[in-house]
């Protein structure tokens, strides 16, 4: 599905059959304009998907945008103001805003865990628990709030997880098997100290400890050598990020920037002047 697609789907969705109360009002065309603000401190992510919301219902809105994507919005700052007929942009509002507050939820709450690794050298990663048919838009809102992207989809890169393991009857299998189709670079994932050291031998490209606790990861980041990458995951919460940094991991990787992002809140503010 393209993007226009998409947000003629979303509009299909919200105005089926017309918008029955604006409609109703008998309103003449009504030229004015609409404030985009902010209702809370954000980071702003999905300003051409607003952007092309509001033209593909009023496709000849002028809209000036204040803040790049991926700058700090405060409270009570204006994003943008947009000018054109205010009837169709009180129906263009709701899709616009829903896309533009859901971006922006994920790449303000990535910028909050992207801040609480400040002086170290690890990254932030986001996972594959993303919307379905959103995963393009919510990857790209994880980048605007400073957040780096895990393999877009399974066609990307090797990572042989719990079940891989258990299918080809342990890791060591499952890396010769893999190692005799492809030459990319091959992480895995461990629970434990006896699967790093067996991954370690095999010198593998990179180590996903998962939900290990922080005392299980320093022993862990302990026995691997420098040219092998360290992912952690699993239970990576804002008041936790900090000291799992500490560890000295390369990477930690957060499913809940994309799957438990709240909303940003924005309201747009209109100022009606009316032509006849």
């Amino acid at each position: 599905m393209t993007l226009s697609e998409m947000i003629a789907q979303a509009y299909a969705e919200d105005i089926p059959r017309g918008d029955l109360t604006t409609d109703s009002l008998g309103l003449s065309v009504t030229t004015g304009k609409a404030l985009l603000v902010a209702k809370e401190d954000l980071v702003l992510a999905g300003r051409d998907l607003f952007q092309q919301c509001i033209l593909h219902i009023e496709p000849s809105a002028q809209i000036s945008w204040q803040f790049a994507e991926g700058e700090m919005i405060l409270k009570g700052q204006t994003a943008c103001w947009i000018r054109g007929d205010l009837r169709l942009l009180l129906k263009a509002e709701r899709v616009a805003l829903n896309f533009l507050g859901h971006l922006s939820g994920i790449a303000t709450l990535t910028r909050c865990f992207v801040n609480e690794t400040r002086g170290t050298s690890t990254k932030i990663l986001d996972t594959r628990k993303t919307t379905p048919l959103f995963r393009s838009l919510e990857k790209e809102a994880v980048r605007a709030g400073g957040g780096q992207n895990h393999r877009m989809s399974l066609s990307d890169a090797v990572l042989i997880k719990e079940n891989h393991i258990r299918a080809a009857g342990g890791i060591e299998e499952a890396v010769k098997r893999i190692r005799q189709k492809t030459e990319v670079s091959i992480e895995v994932e461990c629970s434990n100290l006896k699967e790093v050291e067996t991954a370690v031998r095999l010198q593998v490209g990179r180590i996903l400890l998962d939900n290990m606790n922080n005392e299980e990861l320093t022993e862990a980041r302990a026995k691997i050598p420098g040219n092998i990458e360290v992912e952690a995951s699993g239970n990576m919460t804002l008041a936790r990020i900090r000291s799992v940094a500490a560890i000295g991991v390369d990477f930690i990787s957060v499913g809940a920037l994309t799957h438990s992002a709240p909303s940003a809140d924005f309201s747009m503010l209109f100022e009606w002047s009316t032509k006849t």
